[in-house]
């Protein structure tokens, strides 16, 4: 579960999920949103292979999110599913969507950035909760 909320001229994200590797999942989810407005509207149609190396699971989400933005950036994939795995040496994810269609596709933001102010991953009683804000 995530939610998105006004941060400055920024967007905010708080995902809140029961256990690793959810979080990630739900942080892909969360971008999808906030750079398309309507998630219904992806198609997956493409699916493409994430490997991320590292150890702690902070940097690790900030890498991840990092990426989820550059297959929009640079190959203009809206990722709509995500399945992650977190190994002991890093992430495997695979992540499925399609191509920005200008014709088909309302998109709601440009996002810049992943920025690390606040950003913030943790355990909590009820399983984990990551925060981040996305430059818009």
């Amino acid at each position: 579960m995530y939610e998105i909320f006004e941060h400055t001229a920024d967007l905010g994200v708080r995902v809140h999920a029961a256990g690793l590797p959810d979080p990630f999942a739900e942080a892909g989810r969360a971008v999808l949103e906030v750079i398309a407005g309507d998630p219904g509207q992806v198609r997956l149609l493409e699916e493409v292979s994430f490997e991320i190396a590292g150890t702690d699971p902070e940097w690790l989400l900030l890498d991840w999110l990092a990426e989820v933005l550059a297959a929009f950036d640079l190959k203009r994939l809206l990722l709509a599913e995500f399945e992650v795995t977190i190994t002991p040496v890093g992430l495997r994810a695979t992540a499925r969507g399609e191509r920005y269609d200008p014709s088909r596709h309302v998109l709601a933001h440009e996002v810049k950035a992943v920025t690390q102010h606040e950003f913030d991953l943790h355990k909590t009683p009820a399983g984990w909760e990551a925060t981040f804000i996305l430059d818009i």
